[in-house]
């Protein structure tokens, strides 16, 4: 987990290390021993440990026969009160069912979080797009349509200072690189509403996206459609009204226009 936090922000140590531990056992591909996740983390082995114990403690995390650990239970407990007070999930379930052109492909609703998209809801496609789009996943904005929708609804200059010409590292060979590419990628979105990943997060996935609003023109979410590159050529005019009305539709119902 990188921190973004300034010197100035209030850090404390013990939960720190917590959030490391939770987001190496998250983005690890197979569980991790106490010894191992010290290791991966340069962190004391005693801590470590005792911060183990305390979050087994907790449910937060469990220990398999082979002593290594896995996420607990309890934080499903979290995301069930996190998911009651967005009910922005629950409309966007509810009115994508309006839109059949929408159902035929994957639909997400994300939210930025500085540099980065957080997924926070997905209708899957019948076909796989080999890609994860997980509530909780984390991808650079600049490469997400999502992101993109997102980011053009600010002015040139917060996005200058948000990357302060340092991007992330690219994903796939048609991530765009520098700031000055992606000014140029939003001044686009800005114009039209929609936004385009043309390959940056995964080689051969095109994803269309939108934002959506509040009252004060401030984004709090954004949608994207994705598909392989064949079906983006057929569907992305219609795609992309039924993305701007369903963003519309959604503003209305929360009552954010």
């Amino acid at each position: 987990m990188k921190s973004t936090s300034k010197k100035n922000d209030i850090s404390v140590p013990a939960i720190d290390k917590m959030c490391l531990i939770l987001d190496l056992i998250t983005e690890s591909n197979y569980p991790l021993t106490s010894t191992e996740i010290a290791t991966k983390l340069k962190l004391p082995k005693s801590s470590t440990h005792n911060i183990l114990q305390s979050l087994l403690s907790k449910h937060l995390v469990f220990k398999d026969r082979d002593n290594r650990f896995h996420l607990g239970s309890y934080l499903l407990y979290w995301a069930g009160k996190y998911e009651k007070q967005h009910s922005i999930i629950d409309v966007f379930h509810e009115l994508i069912n309006s839109y059949p052109v929408l159902l035929k492909n994957t639909v997400t609703l994300s939210k930025l979080d500085s540099k980065q998209v957080v997924f926070l809801a997905c209708h899957e496609s019948p076909a796989p797009l080999g890609f994860t789009f997980r509530s909780g996943v984390r991808v650079p904005a600049p490469f997400a349509a999502t992101g993109k929708a997102m980011l053009a609804a600010y002015d040139d200059q917060t996005v200058i200072q948000i990357f302060d010409n340092e991007m992330p590292e690219p994903f796939t060979t048609r991530s765009v690189d520098t700031v000055t590419k992606l000014m140029a990628e939003l001044r686009q979105v800005r114009q039209t509403g929609i936004s385009l990943d043309d390959g940056q997060l995964r080689e051969g996935m095109y994803c269309l996206g939108t934002c959506i609003l509040d009252g004060d023109g401030q984004p709090i979410a954004g949608m994207a459609v994705s598909f392989v590159k064949e079906e983006y050529q057929k569907q992305r005019d219609v795609v992309s009204q039924a993305l701007l009305a369903l963003a519309k539709d959604i503003s209305l119902r929360l009552g954010l226009k």
